[in-house]
């Protein structure tokens, strides 16, 4: 009788207040299964947009299609440096935080909105959950990865997706108390998201796709995209593969990569070269690829989960789980190594087990929190 009566009094007052910090596109798709896991628990919580994606198609439209309630502030930071726009942040999310006085405070992932995030609220002695903790891919000239690092390092909770991220926080003097491999809130993303996109493929009579017949490119790393040569061995490798395998090769090209191939005046009249994409259209786009090339930790994973090969344009990765299970392959900028890799990859059975989790990721983090709030 008193046990049902605590666990009744618990339900009732609920946890702390939570504030979600986000302003990415990658952010609002991996913490979706968070707001929605709230808002389902009736929890106490407000979303924090930082604006660091500030444009519609990169931004307000993924929390319309993907049905999320809006951010309550958003402090519109834009583009910047560095220290710049962390800086700004930082400003503007202790004012907010001063206001709403959370207990906790949730961001995801490494770009300048989880430093400033984070930053800020320990600067306040109010918690910090990190969720995606002890990804590393051991490259300090990648800004993500010093965001990482020093994110990991004043979180309180730090939900690891893989065993391996747990041992890698642990090697650096994390306590172990501290850590949860919870998976990882992007199979929550793709599994809750996947059907409702597949019912919205339109996308492929637009673009003039046929399903399987195709590769997908992504590219927007600063140190891919600002750096001229890197860029021109990525390009003569597509060349290349357009003219040996004769398929469509389609890129959705974001803003920052627009801006710099038209200063580095490359030609990309071989390309199918389209706007970013919504949520929905894009999941359909990776998940009827025959192969994708990439850049990015977050498509490495998707193409992991959705059973695509995958050649990531790096020379490393803080997904180190995808190739270890067979999904992916390191291929750098190299145009010679960029096409034996692809080569290499068309081969690959579509085996793998998916490592990042059984799309209960949001449910384990968010009962973490109850626990530990009580």
């Amino acid at each position: 009788m008193i046990s049902e009566f605590w666990d009744q009094f618990i339900n009732y007052i609920g946890i702390m207040k939570i504030a979600i910090i986000l302003g990415t596109r990658p952010e609002i798709i991996k913490m979706s299964p968070i707001i929605r896991k709230c808002v389902k628990d009736n929890l106490d919580f407000f979303i924090l947009h930082t604006g660091q994606h500030y444009s519609y198609d990169l931004d307000q439209v993924f929390f319309e299609r993907l049905h999320l309630p809006n951010s309550r502030y958003n402090i519109n930071a834009g583009s910047g440096q560095h220290g710049e726009q962390t800086g700004k942040m930082i400003i503007e999310i202790e004012k907010i935080l001063n206001i709403e006085k959370p207990g906790i405070v949730l961001v995801q992932g490494d770009t300048n909105t989880v430093l400033a995030g984070a930053v800020a609220a320990s600067k306040m002695n109010i918690k910090v959950a990190h969720i995606e903790a002890g990804l590393r891919s051991y490259d300090r000239a990648m800004p993500e990865e010093i965001n990482r690092i020093l994110t990991d390092h004043c979180s309180d909770y730090l939900f690891a997706p893989t065993e391996k991220s747990k041992e890698i926080l642990i090697n650096e003097g994390v306590s172990k108390d501290n850590i949860f491999v919870t998976g990882n809130t992007i199979v929550d993303a793709v599994y809750e998201n996947l059907d409702l996109a597949k019912d919205q493929d339109n996308i492929f009579n637009k673009i003039g796709l046929e399903k399987k017949n195709y590769f997908l490119v992504t590219a927007h790393r600063q140190e891919n995209v600002d750096n001229p040569e890197k860029i021109k061995g990525i390009l003569k490798a597509l060349i290349e593969i357009k003219s040996r395998f004769n398929v469509p090769i389609v890129f959705p090209i974001h803003p920052r990569t627009k801006k710099r191939m038209e200063e580095f005046n490359f030609k990309l009249n071989f390309l199918t070269l389209i706007e970013p994409l919504s949520y929905f259209d894009f999941l359909n786009i990776e998940s009827e690829a025959k192969l994708i090339l990439t850049d990015s930790g977050g498509v490495q994973e998707e193409a992991c989960i959705l059973k695509i090969p995958c050649v990531t344009l790096r020379t490393n990765t803080e997904r180190p789980e995808t190739l270890e299970v067979g999904s992916n392959i390191l291929a750098g900028t190299d145009s010679f190594k960029i096409i034996n890799s692809v080569n290499y990859m068309l081969k690959v059975e579509k085996s793998w087990k998916n490592p990042f989790g059984n799309g209960k990721a949001a449910n384990k983090i968010i009962e973490i929190l109850k626990e530990f709030d009580r």
